[in-house]
């Protein structure tokens, strides 16, 4: 199964169609969404808007694989599953946030090889065309490497 995020903050329409249209012209049925409050719900994948934490572990844990935005919680539980992710980060310019720190979060990550990421529309679409070849990433242990949080603190600092 192909696990979708969009996080708990608010919805990523954006991400959600692009993996809807690929579901369908792909016919693939394994793809499940937990997409937020949106105005315009996917037509071709399973999807609810928010999952209990119960539910949430649960389809988190039995994926082959996570697309989400680059949220440092579901990115951090990628690497803490050993599951391989794919992140899409959310784009400020466009609305969909309200500064660019995922932008960062995920050219700071995929520079450590921590994670695959697709950085726009096109990319993204081109990697979900190659989704077998995504591999998970070096598994973390429960807490976050001081290096990491260190650049958190840091990045947090100048925001």
């Amino acid at each position: 199964m192909i696990f979708v995020t969009v996080g708990t903050d608010q919805p990523f329409d954006r991400l959600i169609r692009i993996v809807d249209e690929w579901s369908k012209q792909n016919q693939r049925t394994d793809v499940f969404a937990q997409i937020g409050k949106t105005a315009t719900p996917p037509t071709h994948i399973a999807y609810s808007e928010f999952l209990e934490p119960r539910e949430f572990t649960e389809r988190f844990s039995s994926a082959d694989l996570i697309i989400a935005h680059a949220g440092m919680g579901t990115i951090l539980s990628a690497l803490r599953f050993g599951k391989p992710i794919l992140i899409f980060p959310r784009i400020a310019a466009l609305g969909e946030q309200r500064n660019e720190h995922q932008m960062a979060t995920a050219r700071r990550l995929s520079s450590m090889g921590k994670v695959n990421v697709a950085f726009d529309d096109a990319t993204l679409r081109e990697m979900l065309q190659q989704l077998d070849t995504l591999k998970p990433k070096e598994a973390i242990g429960a807490s976050a490497s001081e290096e990491l949080t260190n650049s958190i603190k840091k990045f947090i600092a100048q925001c």
